[in-house]
């Protein structure tokens, strides 16, 4: 997609999904030099994981030939760390780097959120999308038993790619009640395609057992995961399985807006009607402002880039479409929200952060997240408090008071780069 020898871009756009990629295609369609960092060696994000060659989804494609057609340079294998105003400095395994930019575009995207129960650490018990990533990315799963829980759409998803990859699939568990998946449900009648997708999982699916009002409650085996005991309907269940694909939602990725200063509000990046953060040279689209799916992070990244190129005017016409997006994504994050007795699923000894090996029981000893950090190290490890942070966020009901540099674990050398700009500056 071009040659990365020079840093220093017009418009750098940061993640390379659905978002960053119609946002950096809009941007240097109208003349703008364009670079997209991203941390794999693909662009296409977590969606199109296997790359948008190999992706059967039309737009994937489409999207593909308009970023290269652009002539958008893609900076792969990238791992940012921190932030300077107009600077982001980056790694890979190798050397240090520094991306300079007029304008800058987030578009992170969103990791699952993981509630801790008994067992949950027991290997074999996985993200449902980190399953899904890495049998795209090779690991054997036909003929194993894939017991699926947790809430929201992507269950589904997951487990009819996994059923159709040849996997078992004993149960299906979806925490929301029926009540309010009825609720959705009537919600997409006046959205055909929406409908049309449901019922091709639910085709994709036929006689693998759906569950509402359902969640697992303890994972049990001695080296790795052999059953999986469920709340089913007031009642336990334990069911046999090899895998337990298991994910509560999603959570966006704000760190790199909380770095910049941008302003948030109830976990999700404030923006404009073109996308543009509290700082002014900084946009975001996708899922950092809201969890609402490929559809409207494809219409917010577009947003953003012909925002950031001054074309307001085509902006516009965009945003009924986003607006008419967001509100299926309000509804579709009310049916899927979390129902208090998840609370329950920790018990005293059970493991919280994993990277510090911190219990439940110490963390309820104080009063926020800076103070069970101070004390117990909780959310200092390799995660940064990906994983913890938004558990500790449902189960005791804290919030991250502050993002520090670096993001990720980051390289001597890297560090010393960033001395180096940051006195440049």
């Amino acid at each position: 997609m071009g040659d990365t020898s020079a840093h220093k871009f017009e418009l750098l756009v940061v993640g390379g999904g659905p978002a960053g990629m119609a946002a950096a295609a809009s941007a240097a369609e109208r003349g703008l030099r364009v670079g997209i960092v991203d941390d794999n060696e693909k662009v296409g994000g977590q969606i199109w994981r296997q790359g948008l060659a190999s992706s059967p989804e039309p737009e994937a494609s489409d999207w593909s030939k308009r970023v290269m057609s652009a002539g958008v340079i893609f900076i792969r294998g990238r791992v940012f760390h921190q932030a300077a105003p107009d600077v982001l400095l980056a790694e890979d395994g190798d050397s240090a780097f520094k991306l300079e930019y007029d304008k800058l575009i987030v578009a992170t995207g969103a990791r699952e959120r993981f509630l801790p129960f008994r067992g949950w650490t027991i290997p074999n018990v996985m993200g449902a999308g980190g399953l899904q990533a890495m049998v795209k990315s090779g690991l054997p799963i036909e003929g194993k038993r894939v017991a699926v829980a947790g809430t929201g759409p992507l269950l589904l998803a997951v487990a009819a790619y996994l059923h159709k990859h040849g996997a078992k699939i004993p149960i299906v568990c979806e925490q929301a009640s029926w009540k309010h998946l009825l609720q959705f449900g009537i919600g997409l009648m006046n959205q055909p395609g929406k409908i049309k997708q449901a019922l091709q999982l639910k085709g994709e699916l036929a006689g693998v057992p759906f569950s509402p009002n359902s969640w697992p409650i303890a994972a049990t085996g001695t080296t790795a995961l052999e059953s999986v005991t469920i709340s089913r309907g007031g009642r336990t269940e334990t069911i046999a399985c090899d895998y337990l694909a298991c994910g509560f939602h999603l959570v966006p990725n704000i760190e790199l807006p909380l770095l910049l200063g941008c302003r948030i509000h109830g976990g999700y990046v404030c923006v404009d009607n073109l996308q543009r953060t509290t700082i002014n040279n900084v946009f975001c689209a996708g899922e950092p402002t809201g969890i609402g799916g490929v559809e409207l992070a494809l219409v917010e990244g577009q947003i953003a880039g012909l925002g950031a190129s001054g074309r307001n005017f085509e902006a516009q016409k965009l945003f009924r479409q986003r607006e008419s997006l967001r509100r299926f994504a309000s509804r579709l994050n009310r049916a899927f929200s979390l129902r208090p007795e998840l609370r329950n699923l920790a018990s005293p000894d059970t493991i919280v952060c994993r990277c510090e090996d911190v219990r439940y029981s110490r963390l309820k000893r104080y009063a926020s997240w800076r103070s069970a950090k101070l004390e117990t190290r909780c959310g200092m490890g390799a995660c940064q408090g990906r994983i913890c942070g938004p558990a500790t966020q449902f189960l005791l009901k804290w919030e991250p008071e502050s993002v520090r540099p670096p993001i990720f674990p980051a390289r001597v050398e890297s560090l010393t780069c960033a001395r180096t700009a940051a006195a440049a500056k």
